[in-house]
């Protein structure tokens, strides 16, 4: 019997960066300015940035389990490992819930983006259409992915510093705020902090991107490289969206002026360029969702790829590695499968309930820090031990949960049916705990990766 095929190492430090910046779509900063701007009472860049504190935290933490355990998985690996199979498996499951539902987002907005320019199209052609592609590409090899990332990732980024430009050239004229320093994006009389953490609430699911690429571990280069990534993509996205947020709301005071709230990123585009630079500006936007859509399908995969190796889920089919292709082809026909649902909802309830499985893995890995290094490998004798290891993974989950409590109320409903489903799942898979759930994978029950962070 031949030895079982495995992911390939192919990936560097900006391969994945980019990935991860491809995940994070910077252009959604202009599809939910609208949602964004209502909840936080027009302070979006102050929503984002609140976000991003709150996630430079949780990145650190996910920067030092990487390196203990460097497998793909994520918060499932790192929660399995530190605190019970049982354990692991809740959040895991939890996390699909968001890693499930971002391929669909970006399907949804190129459905959006489509009607928009051809309104006598049927959506389900360009849902089908796009899905169809994203999962092939997928399915053919890790590297050709991250080869046509990195180019739409580099195109959009580009095509955002000439919407600065513009928008710097309309605010001089007088459009918006009419001057391109005000403190007015950040805070004014009428903002209240409350509704500033709901909207933060809503531009988490954007950072997504950092806990991503976590999931590239056992196809990056060597051991060093997601740790690094990890960092670059949260404060290089977060620049971005902050930067993106601060001219967009400068020009936009008054959110009044568009009619779809829902996705405001074409209006953006007609008001600050005109007609021609409005389809410039859907061209760079679609090109971040493909990207977006490229990295978010090939993370989930491999979400459900290390479930089915550690037998959670059924292994014969989810634990498959094609042999020529060297990429976990079931998992991601799957997740193009569920995609397909994009064709019926609205981008706002989708953007809450993502948030709901992205915050509950943030917050478990945060705390698998402190069951790895303090309750584990009794790391807590000095003060520098102290506050690597226990101070900072403590306030990363703080923060987080000052979002949690923040959460819109459809988001914990989605989230607390989908939580129950996964007990139900676990109690048949253990019967009711008799049974072990899975198996590790090689060298974890003796934990021999002890390298620390």
């Amino acid at each position: 019997m031949g030895k079982q095929a495995t992911l390939k190492r192919s990936l560097g430090v900006w391969a994945i960066v980019a990935l991860g910046l491809g995940y994070m779509t910077p252009t959604v900063v202009f599809d939910t300015f609208g949602i964004v701007s209502r909840i936080s009472s027009g302070v979006v860049p102050l929503a984002y940035l609140v976000g991003l504190i709150v996630m430079v935290f949780t990145a650190i933490s996910y920067g030092k389990m990487v390196r203990v355990f460097p497998d793909a998985g994520s918060a499932y690996t790192y929660t399995r490992r530190t605190m019970g199979e049982h354990v692991g498996f809740l959040v895991g499951w939890a996390s699909l819930l968001d890693y499930l539902l971002l391929p669909m987002v970006n399907a949804l907005i190129i459905r959006i983006y489509m009607a928009s320019l051809f309104p006598e199209v049927p959506v389900w052609i360009w849902v089908v259409s796009y899905v169809a592609i994203v999962t092939a590409i997928n399915v053919y090899s890790m590297k050709s992915t991250s080869g046509l990332n990195v180019i739409l990732v580099v195109f959009t980024l580009a095509l955002m510093i000439i919407f600065i430009i513009i928008a710097s050239v309309q605010l001089y004229h007088g459009m918006g705020a009419g001057t391109i320093f005000t403190i007015d994006p950040l805070w004014h009389q009428d903002v209240e902090m409350i509704a500033v953490f709901t909207a933060a609430t809503v531009v988490a699911f954007s950072f997504i991107g950092f806990d991503a690429i976590t999931m590239y571990t056992e196809e990056a280069k060597d051991a060093n490289t997601v740790p690094r990534a990890i960092i670059v993509t949260v404060l290089l996205g977060g620049m971005v969206f902050f930067i993106a947020a601060y001219f967009t709301q400068s020009l936009f005071p008054d959110i009044g002026v568009f009619n779809l709230l829902d996705d405001t990123l074409p209006e953006i585009g007609l008001y600050v360029g005109g007609q021609v630079f409005q389809l410039i500006f859907l061209a760079g936007a679609f090109a971040a969702t493909v990207a977006s859509g490229l990295a978010s399908h090939a993370s989930v995969s491999r979400l459900l790829y290390v479930m089915g190796r550690n037998e959670v889920l059924p292994k014969r089919a989810f634990g498959y590695v094609h042999p020529k292709f060297r990429t976990p082809v079931f998992t991601v026909v799957l997740t193009g499968v569920v995609s397909l649902l994009a064709i019926g909802p609205d981008l706002e309830l989708i953007a809450s309930v993502i948030n709901f499985g992205a915050l509950i893995a943030f917050t478990f890995v945060n705390l698998s820090v402190i069951a790895y290094f303090i309750f584990r490998k009794k790391r807590y004798k000095s003060a520098n031990d102290i506050f690597k290891y226990l101070i900072m993974p403590l306030l990363g989950a703080a923060t987080t949960g000052i979002l949690w409590y923040h959460l819109h109320a459809d988001a914990f409903i989605g989230g607390l049916v989908w939580i129950i489903v996964g007990i139900i799942y676990m109690l048949f898979l253990t019967r009711f705990f008799k049974k072990k759930m899975g198996t590790f994978d090689e060298g974890e029950a003796d934990d021999l990766v002890n390298k620390e962070a």
